[in-house]
């Protein structure tokens, strides 16, 4: 049984567009769709008032979206990036190291992307690939691994102590749910371009992946810059949690209209 208020939404433009991409009219689906868009805009609202917040104080905010293969980083960045300001936020996605990078200190490739006075960078996964990914799959060596695991701290207490805002989120998915979004993905053409072999092996290490994420969490989850970490198979939910932690995380103050 429909309420008014639930009648109202079906009744909209919106909605007609949601019905008319269906093959079988799904009302209810529709109106969890509409529900989850508005409910996105005000957490969208909010986060352009704390954009501006932070230009004006000239804080730097780095928020770190780390995740499984397939977990919701890409859908949970462009909802909080679609209506700032592009001129004060960024993202990036660093390719794999150069041979010239290889020889460097790990952190130093990312020093560059840090963000400037009132500005927020988005990083989909950052210098945490070491933690998981690299070891995971073999790109990096054991020794490798464990000297991250000693510098990472304090790396980001150097961060910290310059008064960047650190907030560090990570997307989870279950093995049966990334199968399955994986699986979409190769049957659609359009983007299976997407696919990488680490995304094709994901599923097989999914036990390796989940061995090396309980430890990251343990060993660089203290201090002022925990993880918060996120069930993302429901991924309307899996964005809105987020969007909130990430409000709550950054000190920001509403500033007056004018």
């Amino acid at each position: 049984m429909y309420s008014k208020k639930d009648l109202k939404r079906l009744s909209s433009t919106r909605a007609l567009e949601l019905l008319l991409r269906q093959e079988v009219p799904d009302f209810p689906q529709v109106l969890q769709a509409l529900m989850f868009e508005s409910k996105l805009k005000k957490l969208q609202i909010a986060l352009n008032q704390m954009q501006s917040w932070i230009v004006r104080s000239g804080s730097r905010v780095a928020i770190l979206v780390e995740g499984s293969e397939f977990a919701g980083r890409g859908s949970l960045i462009r909802a909080c990036m679609e209506h700032m300001n592009p001129r004060n936020v960024r993202l990036v996605a660093l390719d794999k190291p150069t041979e010239k990078e290889k020889s460097q200190w790990y952190f130093k490739r990312y020093i560059a992307s840090l963000p400037e006075q009132g500005e927020i960078v988005f990083y989909d996964r950052s210098w945490y690939n070491r933690a998981v990914v690299e070891p995971v799959n073999g790109f990096c060596s054991p020794e490798q691994h464990q000297l991250f695991m000693e510098e990472v701290l304090e790396f980001e207490k150097m961060l910290l102590s310059a008064g960047t805002i650190l907030v560090k989120i990570h997307l989870t998915i279950s093995r049966k749910e990334q199968a399955l979004r994986i699986e979409h993905v190769q049957q659609n053409p359009l983007r299976r371009w997407e696919l990488s072999a680490v995304d094709l092996n994901a599923v097989g290490l999914y036990d390796q992946y989940h061995e090396y994420q309980t430890k990251m969490f343990k060993l660089t989850g203290v201090g002022k810059a925990p993880w918060h970490v996120i069930e993302g198979d429901i991924k309307p939910q899996t964005t809105l949690k987020a969007i909130k932690y990430i409000l709550k995380s950054v000190p920001w103050e509403k500033l007056p209209e004018g």
